[in-house]
């Protein structure tokens, strides 16, 4: 059943991050070390400083409980019952598009915020939506399961089963990071049934396969003989980047993370430094403001579960064998690519159009991995484009095409 939400975190648990803040003990640092070994340490002392003495969390948490919340039970095979903990703003238009909003790690429910209005927002001109953004599973306001093997699967199973319990036997899909995994996997196992498109911001793939795409497979060996344009050329080497520097956490995270969730758990600073290093590399020079770093933090400090939990499905996910993503079954239901300059890596898209039924795709010349935070119009834009009249996957949901 149902249950309104307000964030409402204890005057106690506010007044103990202020003591662990004025225990803070930082590191040194080199001289010249600069962003090269990591968070510069100005940055760390006066975020740690502000969120001691400045920042104001009741002003945030005001700020937040505007947005529609609720908290749900949902079963999951093997697990019992899980509280998610969900934002579910409607359009006013009846015919509005159902669509399911998912975030990634280290992001959150908020992720959707400023998109919320644009997609929900009734027009004659474009399609409008009902917006669903969970926190996930282990993330935010939402229960933790409490027992190992809580995969991609299961995270899956939560998804299709909030929407279908909230009304929407057929929706669509919108996510990047794990949100782009449980996309990929949501098409997978209910493409068709419930889940009748989906649209990514972070498509990720390798080289086509000569087994399951042998033409592109074919113009994947031309383009090894013919040279590169240079917005493949860039988007590979931000791949490349990301990989000789950018992959530690990702490994820590896939082998220890229990042992890593000591920091997160016990240490703010530490939580900040590793949460905002992502924050300011994985965008595209987006001007952070010291208020939006410290409530993206506090969220993580302040939820259900604790930070640590929220890293336990990179070894759930790479245990069970699901990485890379390549082994996730191919969807014939339509799916949309929006393509950022400043994403973790930018694929060629003779690679991206392996990845499903692509029927819609999005160059842009600014931003990075959190698009809907950094560059929101630019996103629901493309979300409004792939499910337009006229194209290809206008009127997917039966009965909703969002038109005002």
């Amino acid at each position: 059943m149902e249950q309104p939400f307000k964030v409402s975190v204890p005057d106690s648990d506010i007044e103990l991050l202020r003591k662990k803040l004025e225990l803070t003990r930082l590191p040194d640092e080199l001289d010249d070390a600069g962003w090269d070994y990591g968070v510069p340490l100005p940055h760390v002392k006066r975020l740690v400083e502000y969120w001691k003495d400045g920042y104001d969390w009741r002003k945030a948490e005001a700020r937040i409980n505007t947005l529609p919340q609720f908290t749900r039970d949902i079963e999951v095979d093997g697990f019992g019952a899980l509280n998610i903990h969900y934002v579910h703003q409607k359009s006013t238009v009846e015919s509005a598009v159902p669509l399911l909003f998912i975030h990634g790690w280290p992001g959150h429910f908020l992720e959707v915020e400023k998109m919320l209005p644009l997609l929900t927002t009734a027009s004659q001109d474009h399609p409008s939506f009902h917006v669903v953004a969970p926190s996930l599973p282990n993330f935010g306001f939402s229960e933790a399961p409490s027992k190992r093997g809580f995969d991609g699967h299961q995270y899956a199973e939560v998804l299709d089963k909030l929407m279908l319990a909230l009304g929407y036997k057929e929706y669509v899909v919108q996510g990047g990071d794990w949100g782009y995994y449980l996309g990929k996997l949501l098409a997978a196992q209910y493409g068709h049934k419930s889940v009748k498109a989906w649209h990514t911001n972070m498509p990720i793939a390798g080289p086509p396969s000569i087994w399951t795409h042998p033409f592109r497979f074919l113009a994947f060996l031309g383009s090894l003989v013919l040279p590169w344009s240079e917005r493949d050329k860039k988007g590979i080497e931000r791949g490349m980047q990301t990989v000789k520097k950018g992959m530690g956490y990702f490994k820590e995270q896939c082998t220890q993370p229990q042992t890593l969730g000591y920091a997160l758990a016990d240490s703010p600073a530490g939580l900040l430094a590793w949460v905002y290093e992502k924050l300011v590399n994985w965008t595209d020079e987006y001007p952070w403001t010291d208020d939006e770093v410290l409530t993206w933090i506090s969220v993580y400090w302040f939820s259900r579960a604790g930070p640590a939990s929220s890293v336990r499905i990179y070894l759930e996910i790479a245990s069970r064998g699901d990485l890379p993503l390549d082994e996730v079954p191919w969807s014939s239901i339509p799916l949309g690519l929006s393509f950022f300059p400043k994403e973790l890596a930018v694929m060629p898209k003779l690679w991206a159009r392996a990845i499903g039924n692509v029927v819609y795709e999005a160059d842009h010349e600014r931003g990075g991995h959190f698009a809907a935070f950094e560059r929101p119009e630019d996103l629901a834009g493309d979300v409004r484009a792939m499910f337009a009249k006229g194209s290809p996957a206008y009127g997917v949901v039966p009965g909703r095409d969002g038109y005002a």
